[in-house]
C-alpha cells in the first residue's frame, strides 16, 4: 500500500514537473476520471506541486477536506489563461458547470457584474448589473470586482457625466423642463437630461466618447492622470493628489474584466420557455414542439450514499409534482453507467410495457458513455416486455448533455451537437440538467448528514435529542440543529411507491 502511494506520487510530480510556470486553471481527478476540485493559479507548475510535496501540510493549511482530496487524486489537467482575470473567470465556470464536490465556493448561482449602457435609450445610461437586458444595450465585462467597477464608474462620470438613474427619459416629453435634477446635478457628476439641461446629441456625443475608451486600452488616460497626479503632489496639493489616485485606481479596475463573447454567464441571460422549446423541436427533428422534458443525474461521493434523481418541465417550466428521487439499491461502489440504468428502469419500467406515455426528451446528464448506458436500458426492458408477450415501447428521444463543453449528444446520431452559449435549445436543457443536479445533490446530503450522526452517535460523540416530530407528532431522536433526517423520514423522500 505504501508503495503505491509512492509511485503514486512520483508519477504526479513527474507530470507537474512538465507544467507551464504561467496562469491557468487546474482539474484534478480520482481514478475514474471524475473531476475532484478545479482551482486557479498565478504560476500553474508552483501552486499544484505545492499539494504534493513532502513538507505539504494540508491538513493544517487547507483543511481535512482538501487533504483527503488529495490522497485521491490520481490525474492532474491544466488549461492555459493569458492572465490571472482569464484563469479566474474559468474556474468559475468549469465549477459552475462541473460542480466538484470538493470546492466549496462558486458552485451556487451568483454571477460576476457587467458594465451596461443602455445605447438604445434616447439619452443612454450607465448601470453596474448582474441582470443586464436582453436586447438594446452594449456590455462590458463580466468584472471580477464588483466594488472595482462601481468606484471606475464613479470616476468616470465626473468626467462624461453620464445618467445612472432608472428614470425613463424621452426627448419628446415636453415636462421635462419642469423637473427638478437631482443633487448629482449640483455636483457637477450629470448633464440631467431628466430636466432637459442638455440636448439628445450633445448627450450622445459624451456616451460616444466613454465608449470609445472603455474599448480602447485606457493607456494615454491613465499616463495623464499620473502625470497630473505627480503634478499635484509636487504642488503639495494632497488633496487633489488623493482624488486623482483613487481615480487611477478605479479605471484601472476596468482591466479585470473579461469578455462578453468568449465569458459567457448562461444563467445571466433569461430565455423565454417558448422560443427554447421551439428552437429544440428544430434541432432534434421532432414533428412537435415538445412539452414534456424529464432530466436524470446521479449524485454520489466514492460510491457513497448514491442517489438519482429525476426533475419534469412542462412546456419549459419546472413541474414539481413529477419530480422523482431514487436511492440507488443495486450498484457498490462508482459505477455511474449501472446507476443511471437503474434509474431509468425504475422510473420508466411502465411505460416500457406501455402502462403510461413516456415524457417528449429524455436528458441525461452526461456525455456519450451515459447516453449509451440510459439507451441499454431502454433496450432491456423492451426485451423484457416482450419475452413476457407484451407490446413494447421505446422513449422517442433520449439525448444527454456534456457538463463543460456542453455538448448534446443525440439517440441515433454519429456526430454530437455544439450550440452557441446563448442558443435557447442550449439555455432550456441547461435549466432542466441544472435543476436535475440540485434536486439530487439536496437528497444526497441529507443522506450523508444522516450517516454521520447515526455514526457520531454510535460513537458517542453526541447524544441524540429528543425532539417532536412534525410529521407524526412522536418524539424521534435527532440533532437538534441541521438538515438531518432520519430514516424514516428519508423513506417519504424516495420514489412514490409502485415507482
Amino acid at each position: 500500500m505504501m508503495a503505491d502511494a509512492a509511485a503514486r506520487l512520483e508519477r504526479l510530480r513527474e507530470k507537474i514537473s512538465r507544467f507551464p510556470k504561467s496562469p491557468g486553471v487546474y482539474l484534478m481527478k480520482n481514478a475514474d476520471g471524475a473531476v475532484l476540485y478545479v482551482g486557479k493559479a498565478r504560476d500553474l507548475r508552483s501552486r499544484v506541486s505545492s499539494y504534493f510535496q513532502d513538507s505539504a501540510d494540508l491538513l493544517s493549511s487547507r483543511g481535512p477536506e482538501i487533504a483527503h482530496m488529495a490522497s485521491l487524486v490520481e490525474d492532474i489537467d491544466f488549461l492555459d489563461c493569458e492572465t490571472e482575470v482569464d484563469a479566474l473567470l474559468k474556474e468559475s465556470r468549469l465549477i459552475k458547470d462541473i460542480q466538484p464536490p470538493y470546492n466549496e465556493k462558486l458552485r451556487d448561482d451568483k454571477t460576476f457584474p457587467y458594465l451596461e449602457i443602455t445605447v438604445r435609450d434616447d439619452f443612454p445610461g450607465v448601470f453596474v448589473t448582474r441582470t443586464p437586458r436582453l436586447k438594446g444595450s452594449r456590455l462590458f465585462g463580466p468584472f471580477t470586482s464588483a466594488s472595482g467597477v462601481r468606484d471606475a464608474v464613479n470616476a468616470l462620470q465626473k468626467v462624461f457625466k453620464f445618467r445612472t438613474c432608472e428614470l425613463p427619459i424621452l426627448e419628446s416629453d415636453e415636462s421635462r423642463r419642469h423637473f427638478r435634477p437631482c443633487l448629482l446635478h449640483a455636483i457637477k457628476q450629470c448633464t440631467a437630461p431628466c430636466a432637459a439641461l442638455i440636448s439628445r446629441e450633445a448627450y450622445a456625443a459624451d456616451i460616444k466618447r466613454l465608449l470609445k475608451l472603455l474599448r480602447s486600452k485606457r493607456s494615454v488616460l491613465l499616463r495623464e492622470m499620473t502625470r497630473e497626479m505627480q503634478a499635484a503632489a509636487e504642488a503639495k496639493h494632497y488633496e487633489d493628489a488623493a482624488v486623482l489616485r483613487d481615480r487611477i485606481k478605479a479605471i484601472q479596475a476596468l482591466s479585470l474584466s473579461g469578455d462578453v463573447d468568449q465569458d459567457v454567464q448562461p444563467e445571466v441571460f433569461y430565455i423565454d420557455p417558448a422560443a427554447g422549446l421551439e428552437r429544440l423541436r428544430e434541432l432534434l427533428d421532432l414533428p412537435d414542439r415538445p412539452r414534456v422534458i424529464e432530466g436524470v443525474d446521479i449524485a454520489t461521493l466514492q460510491g457513497e450514499e448514491s442517489v438519482g434523481s429525476l426533475v419534469c418541465f412542462i412546456d419549459g417550466r419546472p413541474y414539481k409534482s413529477g419530480y422523482r428521487r431514487f436511492r440507488i439499491k443495486t450498484v457498490d461502489g462508482v459505477d455511474d453507467y449501472a446507476m443511471i440504468r437503474e434509474v431509468i428502469a425504475r422510473r420508466y419500467r411502465h411505460a416500457a410495457a406501455a402502462e403510461e406515455l413516456y415524457p417528449d426528451v429524455i436528458l441525461i446528464d452526461g456525455g456519450l458513455g451515459q447516453l449509451h448506458a440510459a439507451l441499454e436500458a431502454f433496450e432491456q426492458m423492451s426485451r423484457a416486455v416482450e419475452v413476457e408477450g407484451g407490446a413494447a415501447r421505446k422513449p422517442a428521444m433520449v439525448i444527454s448533455l456534456a457538463k463543460r463543453e456542453e455538448i448534446i449528444f443525440v439517440q441515433a446520431r454519429s456526430a454530437p451537437l455544439k450550440l452557441a452559449r446563448n442558443n435557447e435549445a442550449l439555455r432550456l436543457l441547461q435549466q432542466v440538467r441544472d435543476e436535475a443536479h440540485r434536486f439530487g445533490q439536496h437528497y444526497h446530503h441529507i443522506l450523508r448528514s444522516k450517516r454521520t450522526f447515526d455514526e457520531d452517535v454510535a460513537a458517542g460523540r453526541r447524544p441524540p435529542t429528543r425532539r417532536r416530530s412534525l410529521t407524526t407528532g412522536r418524539k424521534t431522536s435527532r440533532p437538534a440543529k441541521g438538515d438531518i433526517i432520519l430514516e424514516e423520514d428519508v423513506s417519504q423522500l424516495d420514489e412514490p411507491s409502485g415507482q
